[in-house]
């Protein structure tokens, strides 16, 4: 393999290490260029204005670490909600004591980032049975994903066999700049 195509392929491999390694800053890929054309014979080339502005570099938003999140527990032996206003509740903690690094806390901030909101729909004994977007954000579309991953991890949430059907509460995410989250039913 040439030379000139070496480089390109071991600053993608140590960029790939960096990934790995848990880096978040990335080496700067650079591939060589080609040396400009020569114009023919009898034709002049302009050189590019001095105040051309070049687009903004726009990187792709990345999602919190979801490497080192301890395994959701089951649900701790609370007491046994009475409506469905106590178990969203219940449901509210829940899902915060699952997923502790994605969340927050306290007051929140304005602007949010995104509001997604889910209705989750549960089997008897407290597991998912179906999640439905109800709302999708504007911008950080990546956020419902989140609330739905945080959602799964939580669950199963307890049992609702007690409960008036449908089984299936509504949760509010609260995102902040940093993709975390809080959910509505705790501010309320």
């Amino acid at each position: 393999m040439p030379c000139i195509e070496r480089a390109p392929a071991l600053a993608l491999l140590a960029a790939l290490a960096a990934l790995a390694s848990g880096c978040n800053q990335l080496p700067v890929l650079q591939t060589p260029r080609a040396p400009p054309a020569t114009p023919a014979a009898g034709t002049s080339v302009a050189p590019l204005p001095a105040n051309v502005a070049r687009p903004p570099v726009q990187t792709a938003p990345t999602a919190p670490p979801t490497t080192g999140q301890k395994p959701a527990q089951p649900p701790r032996a609370a007491a046994r909600a009475r409506d469905w206003d106590s178990y969203r509740m219940q449901a509210a903690q829940r899902l915060v004591e699952a997923n502790p690094t994605l969340t927050y806390l306290g007051e929140v901030p304005e602007p949010l980032l995104a509001i997604p909101v889910l209705e989750i729909e549960l089997n008897a004994d407290g597991s998912v049975r179906q999640i439905q977007v109800m709302r999708h954000p504007r911008q950080a579309l990546d956020t419902v994903q989140l609330a739905i991953a945080a959602v799964r991890r939580a669950a199963p949430f307890g049992e609702v066999s007690h409960l008036p059907r449908p089984w299936k509460f509504t949760e509010v995410f609260l995102f902040d700049d940093q993709r975390r989250f809080k959910p509505r039913a705790l501010d309320l």
